[in-house]
């Protein structure tokens, strides 16, 4: 039995003995279906430089990017355990700078990679002591940019090509406290290349040296299809890869999990499919480090 097999198993063995039900976010039809407008709003004041957006959890649930009300002690409780490993290696005296930054990826699309970044985000946020800053780096998809309304604004792609740009500038708040988002900014086409140049590397510096206390969180496209996905691995501390259990194929993983260096490596995310309710489908959640151990 592979390793993600092994994962997978267990995973059903808690699962089946805790029940954990999350709803899963179906990207493709909340695209189609959720009203950007009623998720967020703008702030009311167009003058002022620094731009807020106001995140709804109520239309999040509903759109299935967070957990029922029934089931929202239980979908905390695995995030904390997901992410308190994280947190303690990014804000570690031993790991300054680049632990800092935490790609979230998978090895196919439709694994829950953008449901978990969210979620993660969310999580991390909070956190007294660390703020978040959730990229969207998935430019192509740029699901985070569309959930949040900020699909045509002004983002990373735009500092990478304007070198005279402040990335800091870019950033924009949100009203939940410690959490804030880099959209992708203006389509172009040399995607791959500009993810994978110096300027990428320098504004990542930046945005970690501009608060010490911030943890940025990459939403990444999937390492196997993408060139954009592969090219961003060498900016992140810490990878982790979201699967989708009794989906995902085993041999998808494990091609995965060999770009990803040994020092990166923050664990697997398993997402166990089970049916049920409105949305249609559940998750439950687990990770895992990539030696089989707790992450």
């Amino acid at each position: 039995m592979s390793l993600v097999e092994q994962a997978i198993a267990r995973m059903r063995n808690q699962a089946k003995a805790a029940a954990p039900k999350v709803a899963e976010a179906n990207s493709s039809s909340i695209a189609a279906s959720t009203p950007v407008a009623a998720i967020v709003g703008r702030a009311a004041d167009p003058a002022k430089v620094a731009k807020r957006i106001t995140i709804d959890r109520a239309i999040l649930r509903a759109s299935g990017y967070l957990a029922e009300e029934t089931q929202d002690r239980q979908f905390a409780d695995h995030f904390r355990r997901i992410k308190r490993p994280l947190v303690d290696k990014a804000m570690s005296n031993d790991a300054p700078g680049e632990a800092q930054v935490i790609m979230i990826t998978s090895a196919l699309p439709g694994d829950g990679k953008t449901f978990t970044s969210i979620n993660l985000a969310l999580s991390m946020s909070m956190e007294r002591d660390v703020s978040v800053l959730l990229v969207d780096c998935d430019v192509a998809k740029r699901h985070v940019g569309h959930i949040t309304g900020l699909e045509d604004e002004m983002g990373l792609l735009d500092a990478l090509v304007d070198e005279s740009l402040d990335v800091e500038s870019l950033v924009i708040d949100t009203n939940l406290p410690r959490f804030s988002i880099l959209p992708a900014g203006k389509r172009v086409e040399t995607t791959a290349e500009l993810l994978s140049s110096n300027r990428m590397r320098q504004l990542i510096t930046q945005l970690c040296l501009r608060n010490p206390r911030r943890i940025v969180l990459l939403d990444s496209p999937p390492l196997l299809i993408t060139n954009e996905g592969r090219a961003l691995l060498k900016d992140a501390g810490q990878v982790v890869l979201v699967v989708l259990a009794g989906h995902t194929p085993s041999h998808a993983v494990q091609d995965a999990m060999a770009l990803i260096g040994a020092p990166q490596a923050g664990g697997i995310i398993l997402n166990q499919v089970g049916h049920g309710g409105a949305a249609g489908y559940y998750y439950g959640y687990g990770s895992y480090g990539f030696e089989g151990n707790d992450a």
